[in-house]
């Protein structure tokens, strides 16, 4: 005898009343949440106290980050955990791995993994960030994503709010900035008291750092929305990496590149500056992921004074430029590490320089053998060690014998550069303009 089929809601009363109650549950308390997070924007409050206003609604932690992960605010907590960035999910620069994390909610992983729910933040057409809930508690429901889907919404209204905000003081700060660097600050100290007015510190020992998109957007085949979007994000990304830092540190984003201020000690050499100036660029480009543009970074000299700030912007320029061409782009240079390369930069035809380098290393000059590389770096070995064979057979891992040989073959290509201290020196240019690779 088949078994009986269960009662429908419809001719069960009291399974239709307990629905019933279970939806009006939800509704109520989907109301709250909206309510309480329209209440903190109206309040003036805002992605901060939204985060924190989640964080309670799950009873763990939650964040907010741009598009292509980075971390703007957060709030709550969740056990044997300092904060939300030690979560597996995000990299060792505080990013979410947004490419990894898809929308919607998501079963933990491990032990050390909470439930989770991200959804993504817009207004209109544009995408704003990511809005992501973190609960040490049973998984999230679907019930769970929909209510943080109205907290993204209300998350839009404090975002919209503090971009408009934020785009006012940014173009303020920017045109400061500019002046600054163009020697039309004024007199040091008033340009220094003006500074501090918008909470920048200039009035001590600083470098100019440049960061300029590999990218040309003069010639590029994107739209001119698309182009603004990605500096918007490219200046974002800088200016919360320094901020995270030092607040006092000035920064701010021009049409294709982004100008910070970098304290630094007075008597630290290029190595220590770049170490520093490093560390900030491994934060901007993350762990890959989030659709970042590459882009080529220039440091000045060390200046201690704001009326030197535009010889050291030039410098920092310089040095982007010069860099480009060296390593190819994606690279950081200091001016002082540029050496000759600063005085080949000055060549105005690149043409001159192919026909100088063709002119010295004739057929090393080509790939055409795949000796010639081979050949080529010999001879760059031999004249950085001041042709001291030994030293270049050890650097080489060569036998002395072989590195003779390879010698004798080299002057035979291009002369006697061993006693010729004058065809040494043209070689030596020869090889550096070899390996600028923007010509």
């Amino acid at each position: 005898m088949p078994a009986p089929a269960p009662a429908s809601p419809e001719s069960d009363p009291a399974a239709l009343a307990a629905l019933v109650e279970q939806q009006r549950a939800l509704l109520e308390r989907e109301d709250e949440v909206h309510r309480v997070l329209v209440r903190v924007v109206l309040d003036g409050g805002g992605l901060s106290e939204v985060a924190e206003a989640v964080a309670g609604f799950y009873g763990g932690a939650a964040a907010v980050t741009t598009t292509d992960g980075r971390l703007v605010a957060s709030a709550g907590a969740l056990e044997d955990l300092p904060d939300v960035t030690a979560l597996p999910c995000f990299d060792r620069t505080g990013r979410l791995l947004v490419e990894d994390e898809p929308v919607g909610w998501r079963d933990p992983a491990g032990p050390a993994d909470p439930t989770r729910a991200l959804v993504r933040i817009v207004a209109g057409s544009s995408e704003l960030g990511v809005l992501g809930a973190f609960s040490p508690g049973p998984a999230l429901s679907p019930t769970d994503v929909h209510v943080l889907e109205r907290a993204a919404t209300v998350a839009a209204l404090a975002i919209t709010k503090e971009q408009a905000v934020a785009a006012v003081e940014g173009r303020y700060r920017a045109e400061f900035l500019r002046d600054l660097l163009a020697g039309r600050g004024g007199e040091p100290a008033d340009a220094a008291s003006h500074a501090a007015s918008l909470g920048w510190d200039v009035a001590r020992p600083l470098v100019v750092v440049v960061a300029e998109t590999d990218e040309n957007d003069a010639e590029t085949t994107r739209s001119a929305e698309e182009v603004r979007v990605l500096q918007d994000r490219f200046a974002r990304a800088w200016a919360q990496a320094v901020r995270a830092r030092d607040t006092s540190i000035a920064v701010a984003g021009f049409s294709q590149e982004v100008v910070v201020l970098q304290p630094v000690e007075e008597d630290a050499d290029a190595e220590a500056v770049l170490r520093r100036v490093g560390e900030l660029v491994r934060v901007v480009r993350g762990d890959g992921g989030g659709g970042r543009r590459t882009f080529t970074v220039g440091v000045s000299r060390t200046v201690s004074s704001v009326a030197d700030l535009r010889r050291a912007y030039e410098e920092a320029e310089t040095a982007v430029q010069v860099g480009r061409q060296v390593e190819g782009g994606s690279g950081v240079a200091h001016f002082d590490q540029l050496g000759i390369y600063r005085l080949l930069a000055l060549v105005p035809d690149s043409a001159d320089l192919r026909r100088f380098v063709t002119e010295s290393l004739g057929e090393l000059a080509t790939d055409a053998s795949p000796e010639n590389a081979d050949l080529r770096h010999t001879l760059s070995v031999l004249i950085d060690t001041n042709l001291n064979v030994a030293e270049t057979a050890r650097r080489l891992f060569f036998h002395y014998n072989t590195l003779r040989y390879r010698i004798a073959k080299l002057e035979r290509m291009l002369g006697p550069f061993t006693t010729d201290p004058q065809l040494r020196l043209t070689l030596a240019l020869a090889l550096r303009v070899h390996r600028m690779k923007g010509l």
